[in-house]
């Protein structure tokens, strides 16, 4: 199993998960320097504005990466480099043989930093060590990945879980020590995984039962849709209290196989992403919860951690990257860890709307009206 093991400069944990906004947090409250171009290092810049970021996301079932991720990374780059910089992109649509083609059309493009978010962070590892053997730096964006990585910027995976599992006995409070749960975790092949499920595990393991435990094949949400199925012909609609889903694409999978069984209460129900239409089954009542994980921290900073790179401005650089983390393959892998909030009926104000990821008109269509009217979404 692959593992992540984050080291931590200064107290992260729990002081992380608060409903803080992304406009509050902007890069220099994360300890960046603001002002990439023409800001003072020890050395001298490799490059100047002219450069080209190579960025590999992993698939189009979550929302976050075409909406959110690839569109702040390139105006990111463009803002950094007085819009001389640019992003070539290639999305994997969850194939890991499509995404190490993507990584060797990079190398032969000869981008000059890739961001990559692995498919199979195990698999990834020679095109990692193929670019760095051609000199192109890599970032690891999201998922850890292995091979000769420059630096790594994500959320406290292990957290993310932590919050999930904790919203589940928060919710089913005295009665959680006799029900049943079904865990719908990600993909082996993304390292995330272990850790979401390490963290949910560690608010979850002895004070609930936990009747089936599933992975998900590239996290794919017709799978979930089946591990569901699955789980409810074996435990029994009535017997499930409650579903770890360790995503909101997952989620509403797992709701609609609920719904297919006949279920007229659903039980509580995680989520993480922040996708719209979580939001909104959260709004109506049919999910419990997702993890809100900044878009524009991790997107904006992971830009600039590009461009410092290629650069060569070694004292931003380290700013950005004051976290440690291991990998398989690395040890003390320069990281940044983002924070993570945990978005419910009573902080979508405080969260996803105050910081401009969607509005209430966005959230509050016909569908939803009365939903939103009830909990004061106007």
């Amino acid at each position: 199993m692959n593992v992540q093991t984050p080291r931590r400069t200064g107290a992260r944990r729990f002081g992380i998960v608060c409903a803080v906004s992304a406009s509050a947090l902007v890069l220099a409250g994360c300890g960046v320097i603001d002002g990439v171009g023409g800001s003072s290092s020890s050395e001298s810049p490799k490059k100047g504005d002219d450069i080209t970021v190579g960025l590999l996301l992993p698939d189009k079932d979550t929302a976050r990466f075409e909406k959110f991720d690839y569109p702040l990374i390139k105006e990111t780059v463009a803002s950094l480099t007085h819009n001389k910089g640019k992003v070539r992109y290639a999305n994997a649509g969850a194939s890991a043989d499509k995404q190490s083609k993507q990584f060797d059309e990079m190398i032969d493009a000869k981008v000059d930093v890739l961001l990559v978010d692995a498919v199979d962070a195990k698999a990834i590892g020679p095109d990692v060590k193929k670019a760095k053997d051609a000199g192109i730096p890599v970032i690891a964006y999201d998922r850890l990945a292995e091979g000769p990585i420059d630096a790594y910027i994500s959320h406290d995976n292990e957290l993310v879980g932590e919050v999930q599992g904790r919203a589940i006995t928060d919710a089913l409070g005295g009665k959680a020590a006799s029900s049943k749960i079904v865990m719908i975790n990600g993909s082996v092949a993304d390292p995330n995984t272990a850790r979401f499920k390490e963290g949910a595990l560690s608010e979850l393991k002895g004070r609930v039962v936990i009747a089936k435990s599933y992975y998900t094949k590239e996290w794919l949400p017709s799978v979930a849709k089946a591990h569901m199925k699955d789980a409810i012909d074996s435990v029994g609609l009535s017997n499930i209290a409650a579903v770890y889903s360790a995503n909101d694409g997952m989620a509403g999978a797992v709701i609609d196989a609920l719904k297919d069984a006949g279920a007229t209460k659903l039980p509580p129900i995680t989520g993480q992403d922040a996708n719209l239409d979580a939001v909104q089954r959260i709004v109506a009542g049919e999910q419990l919860m997702t993890v809100y994980k900044s878009f524009l921290l991790e997107a904006t900073n992971a830009a600039k951690m590009a461009v410092l790179k290629v650069q060569g401005h070694s004292i931003e650089f380290d700013a950005l990257t004051e976290d440690s983390v291991d990998s398989p393959t690395q040890k003390d892998i320069p990281s940044m860890l983002v924070p993570v909030v945990a978005l419910t009926r009573a902080n979508i104000k405080d969260t996803v709307i105050k910081d401009g990821v969607y509005t209430v008109k966005q959230i509050c269509t016909s569908k939803y009206a009365s939903d939103c009217a009830a909990i004061g979404l106007k």
